[in-house]
């Protein structure tokens, strides 16, 4: 069994022909709402794409609305996978961080549009209210992943224990979606490069010195 767009499901051989054509509605419709935005995107768009009248789309979705909620949720869950694969092969709290700050930079997202989290917050900031109630939750959940490595870090004596889990979530947090706002606005990856680079002091500023100095020690070799 897995999640695939809120709900549960079992294998794709086992799924019902409607599940099968609510799980491609949302596939087709998902770069459109990250694109457009909820108010540009419009039903008739997604009819295009998707080859279906009125009445298919919502014989499987209330509204415009439900359909724009799990279009976000597919294209969240998919971009955060490309972000995070390969990090429990990652050691220690601080590589781990690097390692994500690194991922965002490199795949900032498979979505045609940018960022969903970014692009679904800017668009539903004074609108859409459900649609901001999801990105205010996701940005909640990855501040929290942060916080919680870096409070592994301190436990394991890797960062030091003045360090705020929160404010350093944040400050990641900010620092890459800011940096790739700038990016997109200016064709060029320099402001994300600058991010990565910034953050890496971060980290290295919050390291404890055992740990700090065997970065040192390690760069050299390098």
């Amino acid at each position: 069994m897995r999640l695939f767009c809120g709900k549960l499901i079992g294998k794709e051989n086992s799924m019902s022909k409607g599940d099968l054509t609510r799980q491609r509605i949302v596939a087709l419709a998902a770069p459109l709402f990250n694109q457009r935005g909820f108010e540009g995107c419009s039903m008739q768009d997604v009819m295009q794409a998707t080859g279906l009248e009125k009445g298919g789309l919502y014989r499987h979705f209330s509204s415009k609305e439900e359909l724009a909620a799990e279009a976000f949720r597919y294209s969240l869950k998919n971009t955060l996978k490309t972000r995070t694969e390969g990090l429990q092969a990652v050691g220690d709290p601080l590589d781990q961080l690097r390692y994500l700050i690194r991922r965002f930079v490199e795949e900032p997202s498979f979505m045609p549009g940018g960022c969903p989290l970014m692009n679904t917050a800017i668009d539903a900031d004074d609108g859409n209210a459900v649609l901001r109630k999801l990105a205010l939750d996701a940005i909640g959940d990855w501040k929290m992943r942060l916080a919680a490595i870096v409070r592994e870090g301190i436990r394991r004596r890797e960062i030091r224990r003045v360090t705020d889990p929160l404010r350093i979530a944040n400050t990641i947090i900010a620092t890459l979606e800011g940096a790739l706002m700038i990016s997109r606005l200016e064709g060029s990856r320099t402001a994300l490069r600058d991010a990565q680079a910034s953050l890496g002091d971060l980290l290295q500023d919050i390291a404890c010195p055992a740990r700090k100095n065997q970065s040192t020690r390690t760069a050299r070799k390098h």
